[in-house]
């Protein structure tokens, strides 16, 4: 697949008292059409920052970005306007990210009217098939944000997202805020749009559930970085870096027999004032040595990217979160149905 967006070498500081605030720190990318690319690490990462850059909502400190092969850095503002109808972001707090005094057909034909598409009547037959596009029904583009459920919020801010019809769209913890059951609602909707409309997603998250669901290919962050970036199958079932396999242990695993079997992470995450030398996790890895205190590990080449000195040479991990059910569970669920089929 060809590559959409590709960044190369991002990063952003921010002055501080102290120092820089070096919230991202050098990092690279590329999605493909047709693809979804998540970003997770813990919060305070760069995940969401990263997310503003590509879309050029926030300036880089330094870096370039292209997309579709066009140079993005240094765009002059008419020229940025055009990009930014193909590039589109979905945010995290459905309460904020709507405008109060709008009512939700305004909304969703304001993106519309900035970038001079349609007469009138034909933006107002869009925002209705967007509705109907994200569950909604036509009579709600009469009300305001506040008599909408914090789903159907989220809904409306998909249908804005995709008013202009773009081809990237960049979702930032799209179901965080979210009750379990309506994330898994709004995850089928995402996935049922991009298939719809040929869409590629950046999907920022931190539940790895969500984005083993979504991704076709993950890259894990830490302090700004990236560590690790992969197929998903082949990160959910062989991760190499410490910190990916510290992420998988955290998520709860069906089976009681497992739990406790492999130790947690310990530990904060260092200060982007002040990180670390040489690797940006040592503090917290069980494997690092002197080479780690030393010397920065550089992302390597190849379909499976790491950046660890040691990731040839680490023992196997303990995970067996590869994407399906335990053996435990798996062999449950084969007898339930070998019973419900002999009952017939």
């Amino acid at each position: 697949m060809t590559a959409l967006l590709e960044a190369w070498d991002l990063a952003k500081h921010y002055p501080a008292r102290q120092g820089l605030v070096r919230a991202v720190d050098g990092v690279s990318l590329q999605v493909a059409r047709g693809e979804t690319l998540a970003l997770v690490g813990e919060s305070g990462c760069g995940k969401s920052t990263t997310a503003r850059l590509v879309l050029r909502l926030i300036e880089p400190t330094r870096g370039r970005l292209r997309f579709d092969g066009e140079e993005l850095t240094g765009l002059p503002p008419a020229q940025l306007r055009r990009f930014r109808r193909r590039a589109q972001i979905i945010f995290q707090d459905p309460y904020a990210s709507l405008n109060p005094r709008l009512r939700v057909g305004q909304t969703i034909m304001e993106p519309m009217e900035v970038h001079g598409l349609g007469s009138p009547a034909e933006r107002r037959a869009r925002m209705e098939e967007l509705l109907r596009l994200v569950g909604l029904a036509p009579y709600h583009a009469q009300r305001y944000p506040h008599e909408f459920s914090g789903g159907q919020r989220q809904r409306i801010g998909i249908a804005r997202a995709l008013a202009v019809q773009p081809e990237l769209v960049v979702c930032d913890e799209p179901v965080s805020a979210l009750d379990v059951s309506i994330q898994a609602q709004v995850v089928n909707l995402l996935k049922d749009l991009q298939a719809r409309f040929g869409l590629s997603y950046l999907f920022i998250a931190h539940d790895l559930a969500v984005v083993r669901h979504m991704a076709d290919r993950v890259a894990v962050m830490y302090l700004g970085r990236i560590v690790e970036l992969a197929e998903k199958r082949a990160l959910f079932a062989a991760p190499r870096h410490p910190y990916t396999r510290a992420l998988l242990a955290a998520i709860p695993h069906p089976d009681p027999a497992r739990r406790g079997r492999v130790t947690p992470l310990g530990g904060d995450p260092p200060s982007p004032i002040n990180p670390p030398s040489g690797c940006r996790f040592h503090p917290r890895c069980p494997f690092a040595t002197e080479i780690c205190r030393r010397e920065e590990p550089p992302l390597s080449e190849g379909a499976h990217q790491v950046a660890c000195h040691h990731a040839d040479t680490l023992p196997p991990a303990d995970l067996d979160f590869t994407g399906g059910l335990s053996e435990t569970a798996a062999r449950r669920l084969a007898r339930y149905a070998e019973a419900a089929a002999a009952k017939g």
